[in-house]
Parts: C-alpha cells; structure tokens; sequence
C-alpha cells in the first residue's frame, strides 16, 4: 500500500511539472509604451508589460520592478513567437 501511494504521488508530482504551450491563432497587438515608476531600490530591474491571452482576447500585463536574484543577473523579457498554428509565448527569465 505505502508504494502504491508513493507512485501516485510521484506521478501527480510529474504531471504538474508538464507544462502546456497555448497556441494562439491571432497576432498579439503591439507593446503599449508603460511609464516607468522610479524603482523601489538599487538591485531592481524593469521587467516590462506584455499581452497575454485570457479567455479568448489579449490582457495587459503591464510592468513592474523585480529584485535581481543575484548580482549581476540580467532580466530576459518573455516575447511572442510566430509558431506553426499562430504565435506562442516565451517566458522571460533570468540569466
């Protein structure tokens, strides 16, 4: 009984690092110009707005200052990306 539970715990576990790439038949509008705010402090990076597709139409999501996690980290901005079937999103990242 207790190595059936851990398998299906394992298993549940797996299926929630699967993640699902959304493909989006319509091309997302063009990036709104955000105004910036000053940042909260020196280790802070602008990370801007993007569209993002909800229910059938495109969001704003708009921008907002996050911490470096190290140093000399460097924020990768998510973009969309033209894909077979219409545009796919590539989140951005720290790198």
């Amino acid at each position: 009984m207790k190595k059936l539970i851990v398998t299906l715990i394992a298993g549940m576990f797996m299926m929630s690092c699967v993640t699902r790439t959304v493909v989006v038949k319509k091309q997302p509008p063009p990036p709104k110009v955000e105004v910036k705010p000053s940042p909260p402090g020196h280790n802070y990076v602008w990370v801007p707005g993007h569209w993002a597709w909800k229910a059938g139409t495109w969001v704003w999501v708009p921008g907002h200052w996050a911490k470096k996690p190290k140093k000399h980290a460097v924020w990768v901005p998510g973009h969309w990306k033209r894909a077979r079937g219409g545009w796919v999103w590539v989140p951005g990242h720290w790198k």
